[in-house]
Parts: C-alpha cells; sequence; structure tokens
C-alpha cells in the first residue's frame, strides 16, 4: 500500500524531472521516489565519500608524479648547467661572434628536433622508470 502526498516543487526543477523521466521511460513518481530513497540512504554518504576518496586519491598520485618531474627536470638542468660550465672554456674574443652563430643553428636544431619528440608523444620523463628520480632536497 502507498500513501500519498502532495509536493510542491519549483517549475525548472519539475521540468527536469520530467525530462528525466521520459528519458528513462519511468514515471515522475519513480524518479521522485528512488531521489528521496537515496538521500535519505545511510550509505549514500558512504558512496559520495568513497567517490571523493578515489578522487583524492588519485589526485594524490597525479601530485607526486608532477613533484617527481619537476624534480628531475631541475636536478637534469643543474646537472647539464654545472657540466657544461666545467668543460666549456672562454672563448676569444674574435670567434665569440662565430660561436653564437653556430650555437643558434644548434639550438635551432635543438628546438626541432624536441618539436617532432612531443609530436610524436616521446618524453624522457617516461623513459625513467618511476622508482628513479626521487630527489630529496639538498640532494645532487
Amino acid at each position: 500500500m502507498r500513501d500519498r502526498m502532495n509536493v510542491y516543487f519549483p517549475p525548472e526543477l519539475l521540468k527536469q524531472i520530467s525530462e528525466l523521466a521520459d528519458r528513462r521511460k519511468l514515471s515522475r513518481s519513480a524518479i521522485i521516489e528512488a531521489a528521496v530513497a537515496s538521500f535519505l540512504s545511510p550509505d549514500g554518504a558512504d558512496r559520495r565519500e568513497a567517490a571523493f576518496t578515489r578522487r583524492l586519491d588519485r589526485l594524490s598520485r597525479q601530485v607526486q608524479r608532477l613533484e617527481r618531474d619537476v624534480g628531475l627536470t631541475a636536478e637534469t638542468l643543474a646537472l647539464f648547467i654545472r657540466f657544461w660550465l666545467t668543460i666549456t672554456p672562454p672563448l676569444p674574443n674574435d670567434a665569440q661572434a662565430a660561436a653564437q652563430a653556430k650555437g643558434r643553428e644548434r639550438f635551432d636544431g635543438f628546438v626541432e628536433a624536441l618539436g617532432r619528440r612531443l609530436q610524436k608523444g616521446q618524453s624522457f620523463l617516461r623513459e625513467i622508470p618511476e622508482d628513479i628520480g626521487r630527489v630529496e632536497p639538498g640532494e645532487t
């Protein structure tokens, strides 16, 4: 047996209920009953909490990957700069113009190679195993 209850909805909400009922081929009463049952269900809060927990876990893993990638990038750049400064002797003044021209040419080649890798979806950071590259502050 069912008891009758009269309720009033704002026109926009009633329109949404009617559209959902039409799409699902259900009565408006069935839609309202399911919504109220879901609202009153104690496990509804548990399901929402579980969904939030899954999302937070996923976001935590993404942030960890970002931290790893940023750490690897910073360390790679720092090591390269240290290496470059260590092995590169200063140039005499008469050779600097030619070296700058060659440097621009090499940089353009680097940018083109980088563009090709990115277009192919290749990433240096993806080539590094997950357990390598956990950089702690102060490590070099």
